[in-house]
């Protein structure tokens, strides 16, 4: 489902309708490079973006028993619950598995959805036959027949499992509930107004022509069969929306008002939202609403559905756009527009539904579940993954002078990662901060930690910390360099600001007649970009001609 690309896949210009309403910026504000970095790392160009596969945020969710609490939270799926116990041990029903008629309010008042006296309301009644429909599609009911013929249901073998809270159980039940509810939400029963109108007058004028009828039915067909794919991927695409912004949000700004949403499906990168894309926003919206509003009634979302007061307007009026290209609304007159926010166990659904999918869905912490070398790897290695996050997730709880140890055993080495796992490393030494200590000293003569470990002490305020020797220090600074070649991605921008810290100094031939004879595999790597970058051209063409030099030695 996380295929599709949207038409503002960078920077949007759509616009909030007010600052308050969403706190957070939006993934689709910026660029991929932004959002996951590590595209040169994996051999990626801006050529490949459009064939790489689609990179799914890592999210955090819940304890899957804590997630299983929610699922069971749920009203409809509880109703399914209620409803499957209560025809045990066996209830009488009709030859397609429905309630008989004399059960039907029985069951709403069951429920809560009707008076414990007098008659059930139709509504009532009308819901609890809808969850009555959910607990047999999902297996809560069973039915059958027994040897007189009578047409029975019995609970199903999940509902003992389910109604204790094991947590896998529930889980699967609602999810298996989830996607029943996202099919049906997109199903398209009738073509919109106007061309029923015309397929009407179509009909209205073949009237003498019977056998042009089957023909018209196929094509009806076609055309709904057409509108319900093209409501899915609308669907798909604005949660895909969501499961990235409650990723990147901070907590408490996940929610999003349903014109943003809209307009980060519309408006292409880079325009301001036209008035006739004001018109597509508004569309947009009008075909959300009912389908985020089924979505919410089985807990993947928490929504606020657009007040129908809204459509009462008087002709020529505005399009509905919650102010998005407009000037801002107050929060609550944005409100009416619709708000979205996917909830923890909509986030486990829609990630659930990526991993079927095929799609890498990481969870925030997976990568911590290792050892030091583990940890490093899987994060240098990953396109889609939040270092500091995954970082302080394994270092918490743990010993720190052991899990310092373990850090800087596993940044050694010369392969092509090596860098970024040392610069890794003394992130994750700086979450640890003093208790550390002891462990970085023990690592002061070693020629490819030593220099780091020193800069590391006197940043934390020792003063008892010797200086490096020439050539420790000049391998620290072609490894430091490295690193941020290969977590930037080249990014030309934060390159020239690292570059301008390079501490060159008059004589720029002899700092690079140095370095160009370091013995790292990144040497000529870390000259060519100072080469080409730096913004003083003696210093770059020093560098250039330093770089040739470390080619030609290797």
């Amino acid at each position: 489902m996380a295929g599709r690309r949207r038409k503002n896949a960078g920077a949007s210009s759509a616009g909030a309708p007010d600052e308050g309403a969403v706190g957070a910026v939006l993934p689709a504000d910026l660029e991929l490079q932004d959002l996951y970095g590590a595209f040169a790392a994996h051999g990626l160009d801006d050529e490949d973006l459009d064939d790489a596969a689609v990179l799914v945020p890592p999210v955090r969710l819940p304890a899957e028993s804590e997630l299983a609490d929610q699922a069971k939270a749920v009203p409809m799926f509880g109703y399914a619950l209620k409803l499957a116990r209560w025809t045990a041990p066996h209830r009488e029903v009709d030859e397609f598995g429905d309630l008989t008629g004399p059960d039907r309010a029985p069951a709403a008042r069951l429920l809560g959805l009707a008076p414990e006296q007098g008659e059930a309301p139709e509504e009532a009644v009308v819901e609890a036959m809808r969850a009555w429909s959910l607990a047999c599609d999902l297996d809560l009911i069973e039915i059958g027949t027994t040897a007189a013929g009578e047409h029975v249901a019995i609970p199903g073998p999940d509902l003992e499992p389910a109604e204790r809270g094991d947590a896998e159980t529930v889980l699967e039940l609602w999810l298996t509930a989830a996607g029943i509810v996202r099919e049906l939400a997109v199903e398209a029963d009738s073509l919109p107004e106007e061309e029923a109108a015309e397929e009407a007058a179509e009909r209205a004028g073949a009237a003498a022509e019977p056998e042009s009828e089957d023909d018209d039915d196929e094509e009806r067909l076609a055309r709904v069969e057409e509108a319900r794919e093209e409501a899915a991927e609308l669907l798909d695409e604005a949660l895909q929306v969501l499961y990235e912004t409650t990723a990147f949000a901070d907590p408490g700004t996940e929610t999003v008002p349903l014109g943003v949403l809209a307009a980060l499906l519309v408006v292409p990168e880079g325009e301001e939202p036209s008035e006739e894309l004001l018109g597509d926003i508004t569309d947009v919206m009008v075909a959300l609403d009912p389908m985020l509003n089924d979505l919410a009634e089985l807990g993947v979302l928490d929504y606020r559905p657009i007040d129908p007061e809204l459509f009462d307007e008087e002709e020529g009026q505005e399009p509905l756009g919650g102010g998005v290209g407009d000037e801002p609304l107050d929060e609550e007159e944005s409100a009416r527009f619709g708000l979205v926010r996917l909830t923890p166990l909509g986030q486990y659904g829609i990630r659930q539904w990526l991993l079927e999918d095929g799609y890498d869905a990481p969870l925030v912490g997976e990568l911590a579940q290792g050892d030091a070398a583990e940890l490093l790897r899987g994060i240098c290695e990953a396109a889609n993954v939040l270092p500091e996050e995954e970082l302080q997730v394994w270092v918490t709880d743990r010993e720190p002078v052991d899990a310092a140890r373990e850090l800087l055993a596993a940044s050694r080495g010369n392969d092509a990662y090596a860098p970024m796992r040392r610069m890794l490393s003394r992130l994750a030494l700086g979450m640890i901060g003093r208790p550390a200590e002891p462990a970085v000293r023990e690592v002061l003569d070693d020629p490819e930690l030593g220099g780091a470990a020193r800069a590391w002490l006197v940043d934390l305020g020792a003063t008892d910390v010797p200086a490096p020797e020439r050539g420790m220090a000049l391998w620290t600074v072609i490894d430091t360099f490295a690193a941020q070649l290969l977590d930037t991605g080249g990014d030309a921008e934060l390159l020239r600001e690292l570059i301008a810290d390079l501490p060159v100094t008059g004589n720029p031939a002899s700092y690079f007649g140095e370095l160009w004879r370091v013995d790292h595999p990144y040497t000529a790597d870390v000259l060519e970009a100072v080469g080409e970058l730096h913004l003083d051209r003696t210093v770059a063409k020093e560098a250039r001609k330093a770089a040739f030099k470390a080619r030609s030695k290797s």
